[in-house]
């Protein structure tokens, strides 16, 4: 990391008072009030101006630094997928943007947060009952941190995304204070519930049919909806496997997928499925024993992720049913130098805990493991009815839309650990927050652009490699 990072650490930490998560046994009225005074120290407006640092800031080096963890091998492909536009290179530069969120002011509020929390980190998926919901699906850098961080990265993706599309400044800006609005309204509405009322909440497939505002959207969406119902380990199946020798193997396509051939690393790959399998509650202990694995590779996944260790693993159980099981790296979070270390000594469970207390409902194979040299990983299906929205075909009222359920669905997984009404109290009735948020996102996407401009000029001059794949 530059030098700067024990200085703008200290600047955040001295910008709020950090109310932990715990229960609140205080009325509503009262965290309702106890919120609203706090705009004396942070006033709603002062969320709107991004101001970079002036010296210490080459954001090449806070990149550089975020390869630490990961295979060199892959690196390039990491910034290939980055350079591709702004919006990928946000995607890949969460922890670019942890660095600058980090001198935000902040309310001192402390929620669960997701720690990349950007538009494509939602979508659709399968509860374990086998129905669909809206919700977020990327925890690798949760842990508690102040809950603005999450909204302005968020409000940022939309922006960013919206300019990608071309839309017009206004309209991008009409993005990112919709997807403000939503989060502002639904918070308030989680405050007057009940805990359990919270716990229970959930944006369903049908709820998102009911949302639609005429009937060509919601026949996008019963489209989305069917094509999400087909993207199970079933139909990823064949695409990545294959008969070798009378058995079925994952089909080797480097760089993106691969077998490792070393030493011991198949009694390394037995000890960590074992830890694994302790991890798991003891019922779905059982469920786990009725499959055997047949094969594991390394996979290339995403554009932050890439370059950290990332294994498919094919099961199947006696009678030839398959199951795709991914185990992911967890890196320490992105988040960590500004928010505090993770209570948690593996980063698998700091992942798994924060995913489940986020989500609606989790995967039912939600675990974690460690591995050789002491990484740390979480395991999870790889696809079970996940889809995220088709952004990059969206018009600016669809993303308009989008932008709207993100921010309901944001607002429910903060409330479920964090203090909604201290928030809502905060945050008020009137429109002040979100039209501070939406000027604050489109400074930041100029910021954004400029940064993705510094890392196409490193690439040009040989600074780094990158390796651009088809499309």
């Amino acid at each position: 990391m530059p030098s700067n990072k024990k200085s703008s650490t200290k600047r955040a930490a001295k910008k709020s008072a950090t109310h932990v998560l715990e229960p609140s046994f205080r009325s509503r009225k009262e965290r309702l009030h106890q919120g609203e005074s706090l705009r004396e120290k942070v006033p709603l407006s002062s969320h709107a101006v991004w101001k970079p640092p002036r010296k210490h800031r080459n954001p090449i080096d806070i990149l550089e630094a975020s390869n630490r963890y990961r295979l060199a091998s892959l690196v390039p492909i990491r910034y290939g997928r980055m350079l591709r536009s702004a919006f990928t290179f946000l995607r890949g530069s969460d922890g670019l943007m942890a660095h600058d969120l980090a001198m935000t002011p902040s309310t001192g509020i402390h929620v669960q947060a997701c720690g990349d929390c950007h538009l494509l980190n939602f979508g659709l998926f399968a509860t374990p009952e086998r129905n669909l919901i809206f919700d977020i699906n990327d925890f690798d850098e949760t842990l508690p941190a102040p809950w603005e961080w999450d909204v302005k990265r968020l409000a940022i993706s939309f922006a960013v995304a919206a300019r990608d599309n071309q839309f017009s400044a206004k309209e991008a800006e009409a993005c990112a204070v919709e997807c403000v609005r939503a989060y502002r309204e639904r918070l308030r509405g989680c405050s007057k519930m009940s805990p359990l009322e919270v716990w229970y909440d959930r944006l369903d497939a049908q709820t998102i049919l009911e949302m639609s505002p005429n009937s060509k959207t919601r026949r996008n969406r019963e489209e989305l909806i069917a094509k999400a119902k087909t993207r199970v380990g079933d139909y990823l199946y064949p695409t990545i496997s294959g008969e070798v020798g009378g058995r079925r193997r994952l089909i080797d396509q480097p760089p993106i997928l691969f077998h490792v051939y070393e030493k011991d690393f198949e009694q390394n790959v037995k000890i960590a499925l074992e830890d694994y399998r302790i991890s798991l509650p003891h019922e779905r202990r059982v469920l786990f024993d009725r499959y055997r694995m047949e094969d594991i590779a390394v996979k290339a996944v995403g554009i932050g992720s890439v370059g950290t260790y990332c294994f498919v693993s094919l099961f199947f159980s006696a009678e030839n049913h398959p199951l795709l099981l991914q185990f992911k790296e967890a890196s320490p979070s992105v988040l960590e130098p500004y928010a505090g270390k993770s209570t948690y000594a593996n980063n698998g469970q700091r992942v798994v805990t924060g995913q489940r207390l986020m989500q609606s409902s989790s995967d039912i194979f939600l675990g974690w493991t460690q591995g050789k040299n002491g990484r740390h990983f979480f395991v999870r299906q790889l696809r079970d009815m996940k889809m995220s929205a088709p952004i990059e075909r969206a018009t600016a009222a669809q993303l308009k839309m989008y932008a709207e359920m993100c921010g309901m669905t944001l607002a429910r997984s903060h409330a479920k650990s964090g203090d909604a009404a201290m928030i809502s109290g905060y945050l008020g009735k009137s429109d002040e927050f979100d039209k501070a948020i939406g000027k604050f996102a489109m400074a930041y996407a100029n910021q954004n652009a400029k940064d993705h401009a510094a890392l196409v000029a490193a690439e040009r001059s040989g600074r780094i490699k990158a390796l651009i794949e088809e499309e």
